[in-house]
């Protein structure tokens, strides 16, 4: 019953979110395309709930060639990142095509943050894959969410077995409340453009 409700409630909001943010899509797609004239879509491969692979959809905020579809590395100030790309990530609107994956079930927007499997940033030399972090087992039991624990209280450059700490602290209390004070938090974060902030976020 409590899968049952909270995916309810995820497909209402995620629907509710895609008609009233509507009206953004066509501003932020418009100054996507105008910056460098390329596609405003990115597309790139992530696991979900039990190593379940699926495609995440958000707003390119990149140059087209400094966008890898298997790669996620955290570079402060990174270069590859556009004018409007910082603006999109530090709001964290280019998440919003990201409400088609949790219309589609394969995420919820509360979760752990859903990851590409192999692991190509300098934690390589410790772990090839995401399953080799220590308490993957744990957070792969439930699906990744928009907004999470980690996402709201982890900083920024954490490593991930500690990232995982999070994601797990969610899965052992997870409940309707919790979940609606991380979206709460989020709206919060997003409101201050806190997303990219290197400290905390709220």
């Amino acid at each position: 019953m409590k899968n049952f409700l909270k995916r309810a409630f995820d497909f209402t909001l995620a629907l509710l979110g895609l008609v009233l943010s509507s009206p953004l899509w066509l501003i932020f797609s418009l100054a996507i395309y105008l910056e460098d004239r390329r596609s405003v879509l990115f597309f790139q491969e992530r696991y979900g709930r039990k190593g379940k692979p699926f495609q995440t959809i958000k707003f390119r905020t990149m140059q087209y060639k400094g966008e890898d579809r298997n790669l996620v590395i955290f570079v402060e100030n990174d270069p590859r990142v556009t004018k409007v790309g910082r603006v999109l990530r530090a709001t964290a609107m280019d998440e919003l095509p990201t409400l088609i994956n949790i219309l589609k079930g394969d995420m919820s927007f509360v979760g752990p943050r859903a990851l590409p499997f192999s692991i190509e940033d300098e934690e390589k030399i410790r772990y090839e894959n995401i399953t080799q972090v220590p308490g993957y087992r744990v957070r792969s039991q439930v699906k990744p969410g928009l907004t999470g624990i980690a996402q709201v209280y982890a900083p920024k450059d954490i490593d991930r077995r500690n990232k995982f700490r999070y994601d797990n602290l969610y899965v052992k209390r997870m409940n309707f409340c919790l979940d609606l004070k991380l979206i709460f938090l989020s709206f919060w974060v997003t409101f201050r453009g806190k997303w990219e902030h290197r400290g905390k976020k709220i």
